[in-house]
Protein backbone atom coordinates (compact mmCIF):
# COMPACT_ATOMS: atom_id res chain seq x y z
CA UNK A 1 0.00 0.00 0.00
CA UNK A 2 0.91 3.21 -0.25
CA UNK A 3 1.47 6.32 2.27
CA UNK A 4 -0.92 9.56 1.38
CA UNK A 5 0.62 12.79 2.35
CA UNK A 6 -2.32 12.70 4.86
CA UNK A 7 -0.58 9.77 6.23
CA UNK A 8 -2.51 7.54 6.19
CA UNK A 9 -2.48 4.09 3.54
CA UNK A 10 -4.68 4.70 0.12
CA UNK A 11 -5.37 1.29 0.52
CA UNK A 12 -7.25 2.07 4.04
CA UNK A 13 -9.42 4.70 2.27
CA UNK A 14 -10.63 1.82 -0.09
CA UNK A 15 -11.23 -0.26 2.61
CA UNK A 16 -13.76 2.32 4.15
CA UNK A 17 -15.29 2.74 0.79
CA UNK A 18 -16.01 -0.87 0.52
CA UNK A 19 -17.33 -1.32 3.62
CA UNK A 20 -19.54 1.37 3.12
CA UNK A 21 -20.41 0.25 0.12
CA UNK A 22 -21.41 -3.38 1.42
CA UNK A 23 -22.92 -1.28 4.43
CA UNK A 24 -25.59 0.49 1.87
CA UNK A 25 -26.38 -1.80 -0.24
CA UNK A 26 -27.80 -3.86 3.24
CA UNK A 27 -29.57 -0.65 4.39
CA UNK A 28 -30.84 0.01 1.23
CA UNK A 29 -31.54 -3.16 0.39
CA UNK A 30 -33.61 -3.96 3.62
CA UNK A 31 -35.67 -0.32 3.12
CA UNK A 32 -36.50 -1.90 -0.27
CA UNK A 33 -37.50 -5.52 1.33
CA UNK A 34 -39.70 -3.55 3.84
CA UNK A 35 -41.65 -2.34 1.06
CA UNK A 36 -42.44 -5.32 -0.58
CA UNK A 37 -43.00 -7.16 3.26
CA UNK A 38 -45.68 -4.04 3.52
CA UNK A 39 -47.13 -4.55 -0.65
CA UNK A 40 -47.63 -8.48 0.40
CA UNK A 41 -49.66 -7.59 3.98
CA UNK A 42 -51.32 -5.41 1.73
CA UNK A 43 -52.22 -7.63 -1.03
CA UNK A 44 -53.17 -10.31 1.88
CA UNK A 45 -55.68 -7.57 2.95
CA UNK A 46 -57.30 -6.56 0.26
CA UNK A 47 -55.48 -3.11 -0.19
CA UNK A 48 -56.98 -2.05 3.07
CA UNK A 49 -54.08 -0.50 4.51
CA UNK A 50 -53.65 2.00 1.87
CA UNK A 51 -57.77 3.35 3.23
CA UNK A 52 -55.77 3.20 6.55
CA UNK A 53 -52.58 4.65 6.53
CA UNK A 54 -52.66 6.43 2.67
CA UNK A 55 -52.31 9.88 2.53
CA UNK A 56 -55.37 11.99 3.17
CA UNK A 57 -54.25 15.73 2.43
CA UNK A 58 -55.69 18.50 4.56
CA UNK A 59 -57.12 16.29 7.46
CA UNK A 60 -55.98 16.06 11.50
CA UNK A 61 -55.67 12.16 10.52
CA UNK A 62 -53.15 13.03 7.15
CA UNK A 63 -50.62 14.33 9.22
CA UNK A 64 -49.66 11.10 10.53
CA UNK A 65 -49.98 9.37 7.50
CA UNK A 66 -47.01 11.72 6.26
CA UNK A 67 -45.01 8.91 7.99
CA UNK A 68 -46.90 6.09 6.46
CA UNK A 69 -47.76 6.67 2.59
CA UNK A 70 -44.38 5.86 1.40
CA UNK A 71 -44.54 2.56 3.04
CA UNK A 72 -47.72 1.84 0.99
CA UNK A 73 -48.51 1.17 -3.09
CA UNK A 74 -51.23 0.79 -5.43
CA UNK A 75 -50.24 -2.29 -7.13
CA UNK A 76 -47.40 -4.32 -7.17
CA UNK A 77 -46.02 -3.04 -10.87
CA UNK A 78 -46.33 0.60 -8.72
CA UNK A 79 -43.49 -0.99 -6.34
CA UNK A 80 -41.54 -2.26 -9.09
CA UNK A 81 -41.32 1.42 -10.59
CA UNK A 82 -39.95 2.13 -7.18
CA UNK A 83 -37.87 -0.06 -6.04
CA UNK A 84 -34.61 0.12 -9.08
CA UNK A 85 -34.24 3.95 -8.92
CA UNK A 86 -34.63 3.89 -4.85
CA UNK A 87 -31.41 1.29 -5.09
CA UNK A 88 -29.57 2.58 -7.61
CA UNK A 89 -30.00 6.41 -5.69
CA UNK A 90 -30.13 5.39 -2.34
CA UNK A 91 -27.20 3.59 -2.86
CA UNK A 92 -25.47 6.31 -4.05
CA UNK A 93 -26.22 8.58 -1.50
CA UNK A 94 -25.35 6.36 0.96
CA UNK A 95 -21.88 6.18 -0.34
CA UNK A 96 -21.37 9.74 1.43
CA UNK A 97 -22.09 8.12 4.55
CA UNK A 98 -25.14 6.87 7.18
CA UNK A 99 -25.84 10.22 8.14
CA UNK A 100 -25.80 11.88 4.71
CA UNK A 101 -28.14 9.03 3.49
CA UNK A 102 -30.87 9.65 6.50
CA UNK A 103 -31.13 13.29 6.72
CA UNK A 104 -31.54 13.08 2.68
CA UNK A 105 -34.08 10.88 3.00
CA UNK A 106 -35.73 12.20 6.03
CA UNK A 107 -35.98 15.41 4.38
CA UNK A 108 -37.49 13.60 1.34
CA UNK A 109 -39.81 11.71 2.53
CA UNK A 110 -41.21 15.08 4.77
CA UNK A 111 -41.07 17.48 2.21
CA UNK A 112 -42.95 14.51 -0.24
CA UNK A 113 -45.67 14.09 2.44
CA UNK A 114 -46.39 17.83 3.39
CA UNK A 115 -46.73 18.92 -0.22
CA UNK A 116 -49.38 16.25 -0.76
CA UNK A 117 -50.85 17.31 2.35
CA UNK A 118 -51.45 20.58 1.81
CA UNK A 119 -51.44 20.15 -2.00
CA UNK A 120 -53.03 17.46 -2.91
CA UNK A 121 -56.42 16.56 -4.68
CA UNK A 122 -58.97 14.22 -3.59
CA UNK A 123 -58.82 10.83 -2.46
CA UNK A 124 -55.75 8.72 -1.07
CA UNK A 125 -52.23 8.72 -1.97
CA UNK A 126 -49.48 6.24 -2.00
CA UNK A 127 -46.38 5.43 -2.61
CA UNK A 128 -42.13 5.92 -2.17
CA UNK A 129 -41.66 7.75 -5.56
CA UNK A 130 -41.29 11.30 -3.78
CA UNK A 131 -38.39 9.54 -2.21
CA UNK A 132 -37.13 8.46 -5.16
CA UNK A 133 -37.19 11.85 -6.39
CA UNK A 134 -35.75 13.45 -3.16
CA UNK A 135 -32.54 11.28 -3.64
CA UNK A 136 -32.50 12.27 -7.41
CA UNK A 137 -32.31 15.88 -6.39
CA UNK A 138 -29.80 15.93 -4.19
CA UNK A 139 -27.52 13.45 -6.49
CA UNK A 140 -28.06 16.00 -9.10
CA UNK A 141 -27.21 19.50 -7.22
CA UNK A 142 -25.00 17.99 -4.08
CA UNK A 143 -21.58 18.04 -6.77
CA UNK A 144 -22.67 21.98 -7.81
CA UNK A 145 -22.70 22.63 -3.36
CA UNK A 146 -20.01 21.02 -3.16
CA UNK A 147 -17.79 22.19 -5.58
CA UNK A 148 -16.80 18.59 -6.79
CA UNK A 149 -15.56 17.56 -9.72
CA UNK A 150 -16.54 14.33 -9.63
CA UNK A 151 -19.80 14.56 -8.21
CA UNK A 152 -20.81 16.94 -11.03
CA UNK A 153 -19.79 14.30 -13.47
CA UNK A 154 -22.16 11.86 -11.53
CA UNK A 155 -24.94 14.26 -11.70
CA UNK A 156 -24.63 14.93 -15.25
CA UNK A 157 -24.65 10.48 -16.13
CA UNK A 158 -27.71 10.68 -13.78
CA UNK A 159 -29.10 13.38 -15.06
CA UNK A 160 -28.77 11.70 -18.89
CA UNK A 161 -29.93 8.54 -17.55
CA UNK A 162 -32.88 9.76 -15.38
CA UNK A 163 -33.63 13.11 -16.24
CA UNK A 164 -36.81 12.36 -18.00
CA UNK A 165 -38.45 11.41 -14.34
CA UNK A 166 -38.67 15.11 -13.35
CA UNK A 167 -41.26 16.04 -15.81
CA UNK A 168 -43.34 13.60 -13.20
CA UNK A 169 -42.67 16.86 -10.61
CA UNK A 170 -44.58 18.90 -13.30
CA UNK A 171 -48.69 19.95 -12.74
CA UNK A 172 -48.97 18.53 -15.95
CA UNK A 173 -48.86 15.03 -15.37
CA UNK A 174 -51.51 12.42 -15.60
CA UNK A 175 -53.89 12.73 -12.91
CA UNK A 176 -53.18 9.58 -11.66
CA UNK A 177 -49.69 10.75 -10.53
CA UNK A 178 -48.97 12.47 -7.49
CA UNK A 179 -46.86 15.34 -8.79
CA UNK A 180 -46.80 17.27 -5.27
CA UNK A 181 -45.44 14.08 -4.01
CA UNK A 182 -42.34 13.78 -6.80
CA UNK A 183 -41.87 18.15 -6.13
CA UNK A 184 -41.92 18.15 -2.57
CA UNK A 185 -39.58 14.87 -2.29
CA UNK A 186 -37.04 16.91 -4.67
CA UNK A 187 -37.61 20.13 -2.70
CA UNK A 188 -36.74 17.96 0.22
CA UNK A 189 -33.57 16.42 -1.76
CA UNK A 190 -32.10 19.91 -2.84
CA UNK A 191 -32.83 21.36 1.20
CA UNK A 192 -30.26 18.02 2.18
CA UNK A 193 -27.76 19.26 -0.43
CA UNK A 194 -27.99 22.38 0.88
CA UNK A 195 -27.60 21.48 4.65
CA UNK A 196 -25.02 18.89 4.12
CA UNK A 197 -22.49 20.66 2.30
CA UNK A 198 -19.18 21.37 3.71
CA UNK A 199 -18.37 24.49 5.82
CA UNK A 200 -15.93 26.41 3.22
CA UNK A 201 -13.63 29.38 5.27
Amino acid sequence: MRLSRAGSYDGDAAATTAGRARKGLLVVGSFVALLFIVELINFLTLRSLNGIFGLRPRTPDGLLDIVTFPLLHANVGHLMSNALPLIIFGFLVFLSGMRVFVITLALSWLGSGTFVWLLGGPGVTVGASGLVFGLFAFLLVRGFLNRSWWQILLSAVLFLAYGGILLGALPIVAGYVSWQAHLGGAIGGVLAAMLLRPARP
